[in-house]
């Protein structure tokens, strides 16, 4: 078994050794280090890309009660990425006690079914508390990708404030989109 794994090594360096051979009468060393370097900074640039984070809309509103508050489904919640505060200790516009609402937030355009108008809802982060365990949704209609950052609901928005630990989401209505 040992001969068989010493001949096979064998072979690879042979031919790794000829290939290099090869390659080095045919490309310059500069060439080399230019191609290198290339392929170095494209690599590095991969992780800049827009990519989407969602776990398939896992949580994602499909059908449902667009009334209901305590649903994912609820019309104010087309663009919310989070934990309910309604079923965290708090209301659908308030945190609930120990925790405060984030000094940033993202804006989403959502329809109303009741009156076919177009609201804009403002989504604030509730912070100072661990993550609550309760109804979490992702709802990313019209999401934009994450460079356009007040368009995007994967971002911790209790960045800004001095606790930093997210603990459940607040949907509250800013006015009529025009």
């Amino acid at each position: 078994m040992n001969k068989l794994i010493d001949s096979l090594l064998s072979v690879i360096d042979r031919a790794t050794e000829k290939r290099a051979r090869k390659t080095a009468t045919s490309v310059g060393r500069r060439s080399l280090l230019s191609r290198t370097g290339l392929a170095l900074a494209g690599t590095a640039l991969v992780p800049v890309l827009p990519f989407d984070r969602a776990p398939g809309n896992a949580w994602a509103a499909t059908g449902g009660d667009k009334n209901d508050q305590y649903a994912c489904s609820y019309w104010r919640y087309c663009a919310l990425d989070g934990v309910l505060c309604n079923s965290a200790g708090g209301s659908l516009t308030s945190c609930p006690p120990g925790s405060e609402a984030s000094k940033v937030s993202w804006v989403g355009t959502c329809r109303n079914p009741n009156d076919g108008k177009d609201y804009l809802v403002s989504y604030n982060d509730c912070c100072g508390k661990p993550m609550a365990h309760s109804t979490e949704c992702l709802t990313s209609e019209r999401e934009r990708p994450g460079y356009r950052m007040g368009l995007h609901n994967d971002i911790n928005w209790c960045m800004a404030n001095a606790n930093k630990g997210y603990h459940c989401t607040v949907a509250v209505l800013v006015g009529m989109a025009e």
